[in-house]
């Protein structure tokens, strides 16, 4: 529990030095001209929109974690909502690829502590698991993730070239 502590205790605090001495700088994808400059996904829509100078750059329905609601704890089969970044690409993930997301984020931890629970840390969007390839895109005609966002393998190629480390990505109900 400490460790804990102290792990929050720090993140907050490189955050604060961060802002402090590099307020103009913007994460996401400056290199990245024709990619997106930020991630939005609406749960409630069950849609993933690729921005760029805030405007729609591209649009995908997604699936998303099995029960509806804020993720609050690891293995509630929640997606989470807040505010993170695409952290890595993952070619060798379990599903097709996905883009790692920097879940859990302060409050996250800060709300499964105040539970007594781990919040989890695996969130990403991904395409189809292997075997279900064939899906396509009627995999989001259900939640069916432990917490993650979902989207056939085609789009996940489209998004795979579209995102770069670093972008962020903003999750709301």
């Amino acid at each position: 529990m400490k460790c804990i502590t102290v792990a929050i205790k720090l993140m907050m605090i490189i955050s604060i030095v961060h802002t402090a001495l590099f307020p103009n700088l913007v994460l996401g994808n400056s290199q990245n001209s024709r990619g997106a400059d930020k991630v939005l996904i609406i749960k409630s829509e069950k849609l993933l929109l690729l921005l760029k100078d805030g405007e729609i750059l591209k649009s995908y329905k997604v699936a998303l974690g099995k029960k509806m609601g804020p993720k609050v704890r690891r293995g509630d089969n929640r997606t989470p909502e807040g505010v993170y970044f695409i952290d890595r690409h993952d070619i060798s993930s379990k599903f097709y690829k996905s883009l790692h997301i920097s879940y859990p984020n302060p409050s996250d931890i800060i709300r499964a502590q105040k539970s007594g629970h781990s919040p989890g840390d695996e969130l990403a969007i991904h395409g189809l698991p292997k075997g279900f390839e064939d899906l396509g895109t009627f995999q989001a005609k259900r939640n069916w993730t432990k917490g993650c966002i979902a989207v056939s393998n085609e789009e996940m190629d489209e998004i795979w070239e579209l995102v770069t480390d670093g972008t962020p990505v903003k999750i709301i109900p």
